[in-house]
């Protein structure tokens, strides 16, 4: 599988039609990482022409649309998460008019496509903050961003206990005293969301690739925008967990709800049923649900679920609390299990034979749950956490935030291999890519599994196409059947029926499907009993 030709494409091509209302609520969305996606230059680093060469590819898997991470101008100290230009794209990774025809092409293969969009901070470098250091304390420019005198007796302690989320203190000293609050690393200043100057910029963000025809925005960390007015100390630990009930002084604030609220108005401004998918680690379900009201954000990543682990009473708890949440107030489920940020399930369900196993049968399982789904970019070919990183080769912040204790995201995040028998494995024409390949990548890459009827990335094209053409799957409501301990089965329409083996052991199938006819199954269904570790649709007669 040889890099693709982009073919050319006019950038006046206009939107597809809808074909449904509120595409949404069912969609099956994959997770592009630009950098570690494919790489149209051989410069190591992916880019948004390696993105189009592969459009085919993700229309043959069978998704809906498509999220990109952050391909905006950037300094990269956080891999594009530290914006310096929300209106232009990092030269390492195309220019606006790759971007402009990348939203044309991905409308052309049938999809939609969403971007990220990052709100709570900005790069250092971002004018806004060059020109806040330089204008001084008190000046319009530095209300922009979250700036106040330390404690102590010169102000040499940070204003208050914070830590950022990579490691170490939340607050970082300038020049002139001042001290300026990043809940990430120090190139990542705080934006002060009760600026109004901040709130028209974004309002202007949003519009501005609106116009040029993106399906709607992925937001990070939706839930950390608003700030306790008087910034008292944390107590009770940093991370917020669900003891926290709109009472943390940086996280899951109600008054972000307002912030989301004119961002609703803005989209709705514009046709095609564009939509806001949120980025909010928020563990009581009911403050979870406050994000997703008719006036605010249309969907959410439920992390409850990706954090569920291979257990069946706590995935069955977890479903259970997010459909009853949303239920009342309309919104549909989003369910995932790997992204950018987290070790890949396959590592986190065992590894090897068994993990897999396991994250084939939860990611089957996922895509009968009512609502939405999302998938990380290879997990469709079965990949694990690269956990052998030598030190020098790492990039993550985290890692030397915290000077190794934490080793970072840098394992999920490394360049797909898409063929061939060595590295780059087809991720680009030639070069050293990013991050190091293991060599035992040469039979999964995307070559090797397309011509394998038995593999992973088969299974995942059967389990999209069985989804697609199953008018039940998606959004919708779940019956549960009564099975033994370590089964979840339900129902999705009156014929309909999921079944999923969370032991090790082969069990008796559900007495409702016996002799049903198997619509697919992660594991091959033996007479009446199911395989460990494994996940059948059912088809009643």
């Amino acid at each position: 599988m040889s890099t693709a030709q982009i073919d050319p494409v006019s950038l006046h091509t206009p939107l597809p039609d809808a074909t449904a209302e509120q595409w949404w609520r069912s969609a099956v969305i994959y997770q592009i990482y630009p950098r570690s996606f494919a790489d149209a230059n051989g410069d190591g680093m992916g880019d948004l022409n390696g993105v189009r060469s592969r459009l085919g590819y993700l229309s043959e898997l069978g998704v809906d649309a498509i999220w990109l991470s952050p391909f905006y101008a950037s300094p990269q100290a956080d891999a594009g998460y530290d914006v310096s230009d929300y209106r232009d794209v990092d030269p390492s990774l195309g220019t606006l008019a790759d971007a402009k025809a990348m939203i044309v092409q991905t409308h052309q293969h049938g999809m939609k496509i969403i971007v990220d969009l990052v709100p709570n901070h900005t790069s250092d470098q971002h004018v806004w903050f060059q020109q806040a250091l330089a204008a001084g304390p008190g000046s319009p420019e530095r209300a922009r961003y979250m700036f106040r005198q330390g404690k102590g007796e010169n102000g040499e302690l940070p204003p208050n206990n914070w830590e950022s989320n990579f490691g170490g203190p939340a607050w970082t000293r300038v020049a002139d005293g001042s001290w300026y609050l990043h809940l990430f690393a120090p190139a990542q200043p705080d934006l002060d969301w009760t600026n109004p100057e901040v709130v028209a910029e974004f309002h202007d963000i949003l519009r501005f690739w609106l116009d040029l025809g993106v399906d709607g925005f992925r937001i990070d960390v939706a839930h950390g925008l608003a700030k306790h007015p008087d910034l008292p100390d944390v107590l009770g630990g940093h991370l917020l967990n669900a003891d926290h009930v709109g009472d943390h002084p940086h996280w899951d604030r109600d008054e972000v709800h307002e912030i989301y609220r004119g961002w609703r108005r803005v989209i709705e401004e514009y046709p095609g049923d564009r939509v806001f998918v949120a980025e909010a680690w928020v563990p009581n379900a009911d403050r979870f649900a406050r994000y997703l009201r008719s006036d605010e954000l249309h969907t959410s990543f439920n992390f409850n679920f990706l954090e569920a682990g291979w257990d069946a009473a706590t995935s069955r708890r977890v479903i259970d609390q997010t459909l009853h949440e949303l239920r009342d107030v309309g919104a549909p489920a989003t369910w995932v299990l790997s992204n950018h940020d987290v070790i890949r399930h396959v590592t986190r369900f065992g590894s090897g034979d068994l993990g897999l196993a396991r994250a084939k049968a939860a990611t089957q399982l996922m895509l009968a749950l009512p609502g939405g789904a999302y998938i990380y970019q290879g997990e469709e070919l079965g990949l694990e956490e690269v956990r052998d990183i030598a030190p020098e080769r790492r990039q993550d912040p985290v890692y030397f935030q915290t000077g190794g204790e934490r080793v970072g995201r840098d394992g999920c995040r490394v360049p797909l291999p898409w063929s061939g028998q060595e590295s780059p494995f087809g991720f680009g024409p030639a070069g050293d890519p990013w991050l190091p390949q293991p060599a035992n990548w040469a039979g999964l890459t995307a070559e090797a599994q397309a011509a394998d009827p038995t593999s992973t990335l088969a299974f995942y094209r059967e389990a999209l196409r069985v989804r697609r053409g199953s008018s039940e799957l998606g959004d919708g409501t779940l019956q549960w059947l009564d099975t033994v301990p370590g089964v979840l089965a339900f129902r999705r329409s009156a014929t309909f029926v999921s079944v999923t083996n969370f032991t090790d052991e082969p069990v008796a199938l559900p007495a409702e499907v016996v002799g049903a006819r198997v619509v697919l199954s992660s594991a091959p269904v033996d007479g009446d009993t199911l395989p460990p570790a494994s996940t059948t649709w059912f088809r009643l007669s």
